[in-house]
């Protein structure tokens, strides 16, 4: 019986090496792999509002956890530099505190407070009292974090002490209410401030009932994300099976896809890696099925970050 056209390609050998390691059984050839330079290069020339920043820090992190320290710091200094002083305050303040952050994690404490204190800067031109909330909230769990953070307190608390006084106040709509007590909480759950966490997830908790799907889908995750940080595995969990519930619930496909997006990132920060990639699988499903292009593309994004966020050690 002859074998089929399938098998002879994937067999053949070439010079000793199988034709399917060169090349596809397609006959197509499948293009090295870019270097960490070549990477490092595109970053800097993405055209996107802080595209440099955000790729760049991407990079910086992946050679972090590469164990290539040394190269993640001088990456991570170059993201920083591509923002300015005078830039959108929107779109490059939470750069800057995604740089902080992984100036923290890389243990390099002076860098990161100058980053911090750049980012801290620019919050102050926020004009999205939301956006503003989740820069300071962010802000505040890195300088109270002791072991990946600045493991300053009093700042932490100062930090928080605004965000939650925006939180609660007539600058936030009540339709965005719960993400903004969930950005607080998370960072007095990260600055190890137990007691003001425990009293804005209560808050936020109450809540819950009276929200839409995605918002309620987002106010759950984030108050599964505080009980998992502060050790309270069956409060969490069975938040995550409520958002998760509800997240399937919701009908239009785009929606469905970022719901279930953040639950998969809440279960995967909540240390269940397999509950979050099924979570994923079935976002990607999502996605297939949204119409608009556009919208399409910013959701398979989405969803792959949460599959490389699953990879990653």
């Amino acid at each position: 019986m002859r074998p089929s056209p399938r098998l002879v390609c994937c067999l053949v050998p070439v010079l000793g090496v199988a034709i399917a390691g060169v090349a596809g059984c397609s006959g197509t050839r499948t293009p090295p792999a870019k270097t960490i330079g070549q990477r490092i290069e595109d970053a800097k020339r993405n055209t996107s509002p802080g595209g440099p920043a955000r790729e760049l820090s991407k990079i910086a992190r992946f050679q972090y956890r590469s164990g290539d320290e040394s190269g993640a710091l001088e990456t991570l200094r170059q993201a920083q530099r591509t923002i300015k002083p005078d830039a959108d305050a929107a779109v490059f303040a939470p750069r800057l505190v995604d740089i902080a952050v992984s100036f923290g994690l890389m243990d390099d404490a002076p860098a990161a407070r100058k980053a911090a204190v750049d980012a801290e800067k620019m919050a102050g031109r926020i004009e999205d009292p939301v956006l503003r909330i989740d820069v300071l909230s962010r802000l505040g769990g890195l300088y109270g974090d002791k072991q990946e953070g600045l493991g300053e307190v009093r700042k932490a608390q100062t930090l928080l002490a605004k965000a939650e006084e925006l939180a609660v106040g007539d600058a936030v709509s009540d339709r965005f209410r719960a993400p903004a007590l969930a950005a607080v909480a998370l960072g007095y759950a990260n600055a190890d401030l137990a007691d003001k966490a425990e009293a804005l997830v209560g808050r936020l908790e109450g809540l819950v009932e009276s929200l839409d799907q995605r918002p309620k889908v987002d106010a759950l995750a984030a108050a599964a994300n505080v009980r998992a940080k502060r050790g309270e595995a069956d409060q969490a969990k069975g938040l995550l099976d409520a958002a998760a519930k509800t997240a399937r619930e919701i009908d239009g496909a785009a929606n469905r896809t970022y719901a279930l997006v953040t639950v998969g990132n809440a279960l995967n920060s909540a240390g269940d890696r397999p509950g979050a990639a099924t979570i994923a699988a079935e976002a990607e499903q999502a996605a297939e099925k949204i119409g608009d292009p556009e919208q399409q593309k910013d959701a398979v994004l989405q969803v792959r970050n949460l599959q490389a966020a699953l990879k990653a050690p």
